[in-house]
């Protein structure tokens, strides 16, 4: 089978590899869609804190069944989108219904090969039906489950004021279901067209990453700050500054995750009573959530694709992409 390898930084390339060996616990699916995100730009760039080369990338995935074990009532051809943490169910965090964050997790594309390829292997528990849903779509549940379980993560309901910082992907689906949630919320991002995204998919108010545009974002509370601000920048010192956004009492979720500290002035954090919380993956709660929304509408994935390419045409793209993302949202690889 043909399978895109991120041999090292900076260095993809198309391969030929045997297909996985039939597991008997396994379903083996071919990938038909595959989201591109931050975590492969990552891993493309040598920046992300949990892999190692080389790597077939792909996490965001919407599959075909091809073969699957007697009794597990999968059908071959069947549709699914893909949850791609693969836990171990015994540990702490999985005894506690946390398989997110497994002591063990393995993500697909990440810890071990992803669905950048002709065929993959998957524990049948990790497939997820989305019926009424395209492929494109569900190739997109699990960046936008991200968003749903961060929202769920910061207990956002319609009384808070949320500010979202980073108008990507993930930040764009935090947007939507802190939206969804009843809250009011702003974006802060440096980009204008990913502002402009965010107020074509849901009611929020933008503002600009310059001097100017944070004296408005301060005025837009009165100088109260928000109850709950969500990082989704990437970006460690855009993680330290979006402490001063957080009002008293109030919530700062960090949904992205970078490879160096980030440091905060503890004094300031007592003074304001501060909630810190990590948002690691999503459960299958997230991705339910995400399925019945996109379904219904009210989460409207489609419009945030803006590129897409083949197998062969990724070993070229994704370095471009990853280089210059003017634009840029979200990229759907197309396989068969």
């Amino acid at each position: 089978m043909e399978a895109l390898v991120c041999v090292e930084p900076g260095t993809l390339r198309l391969e030929q590899r045997p297909s996985p060996l039939a597991d008997p616990s396994h379903v083996l699916v071919r990938p038909r869609r595959v989201g591109v995100c931050g975590t492969d730009y990552h891993i493309f760039e040598g920046k992300h804190p949990f892999l190692q080369y080389p790597r077939v990338m792909g996490h965001e995935l919407a599959v075909e069944a091809v073969e699957a074990p007697a009794g597990s009532g999968i059908r071959a051809g069947e549709i699914f989108t893909v949850n791609p943490y693969i836990s171990c169910g015994h540990c702490i965090a999985c005894r506690r219904g946390k398989p997110n964050c497994c002591v063990r997790v393995s993500v697909l594309g990440v810890h071990q090969d992803g669905g950048m390829a002709g065929v993959l292997a998957v524990p049948p528990a990790n497939l997820v039906r989305a019926p009424g849903l395209s492929l494109d779509q569900c190739a997109m549940v699990e960046f936008l489950a991200i968003g749903a379980h961060a929202v769920r993560r910061g207990a956002v309901t319609k009384d808070d004021r949320v500010l979202v910082v980073g108008a990507g992907p993930i930040g764009l689906g935090v947007v939507m279901f802190a939206h969804l949630s009843g809250a009011s919320v702003a974006v802060l991002d440096r980009d204008a067209a990913r502002a402009e995204v965010a107020r074509s998919i849901a009611k929020v108010s933008t503002f600009s990453a310059d001097p100017q545009g944070l004296v408005a974002l301060r005025s837009h509370t009165a100088g109260e700050g928000f109850d709950v601000v969500f990082d989704a920048t990437g970006s460690a010192r855009a993680m330290e500054m979006s402490f001063d956004h957080v009002t008293h009492g109030g919530r700062y979720v960090l949904v992205s995750v970078v490879n160096e500290a980030i440091s905060f002035m503890d004094p300031d954090f007592h003074r304001r009573e501060l909630t810190l919380l990590g948002s690691r993956n999503a459960t299958a709660e997230d991705f339910e959530r995400v399925i019945t929304s996109v379904r219904d509408g009210s989460a409207p994935a489609d419009r945030l694709i803006t590129h897409r390419t083949d197998l062969r045409g990724a070993c070229a793209d994704i370095p471009r992409w990853a280089k210059d993302k003017a634009g840029l949202i979200k990229a759907i690889v197309e396989i068969g």
